[in-house]
């Protein structure tokens, strides 16, 4: 039988990311999102419900969202289901679904008061598979590995300029 795990989330961070490193060095990043859900009820009274995720990145992935992203900050991620389980301190069993991270989106703008070159957000651009690659900027060439992004990178740019 054929299986397929793949989650699609947008929400906003719940707290500002935690950047931490494997035994080997990998970089692993844990985020909380917040996904918002509305709705009319029956009653015809407006709803709404608030489901919070634990979601992981690894790699290039995790350092970059762990560089531009902060507490309330709006991302769109997609990735896949993992399930964790583990004896507590009290003997209780324990266990937890998570998001692991594949593919990343920044959402929305530079936050109000974000003055050039302080590594600011920024949003509008593609996601890439293995991370996130800055606007107006030629796109690699197939196989060559896109560098992180720094401010400089946008220069007078704000997300109102870019043509997408």
């Amino acid at each position: 039988m054929a299986s397929y795990n793949k989650v699609i989330l947008m929400g906003n961070l719940t707290r500002d990311p935690q950047l931490s490193y494997l035994p080997s060095q990998t970089p692993v990043c844990e985020i909380g999102l917040a996904v918002n859900r509305k709705w009319r009820g029956q009653d015809g009274q407006m709803k709404e419900a608030v489901c919070f995720v634990d979601c992981r990145a690894y790699g290039k992935q995790a350092e970059i969202i762990n560089q531009y992203m902060k507490k309330g900050r709006p991302l769109l991620i997609d990735g896949r289901l993992q399930f964790a389980s583990w004896e507590g301190k009290d003997g209780q069993k324990r266990s937890k679904l998570r998001v692991i991270i594949e593919n990343f989106q920044f959402l929305g703008g530079r936050s109000d008061g974000a003055s050039q070159g302080q590594g600011q957000g920024y949003g509008g651009a593609p996601a890439r598979q293995g991370g996130y690659s800055p606007p107006a900027q030629a796109a690699p060439a197939a196989g060559q590995e896109q560098p992180a992004p720094t401010p400089e990178d946008f220069g007078d740019q704000g997300p109102d300029d870019i043509p997408f």
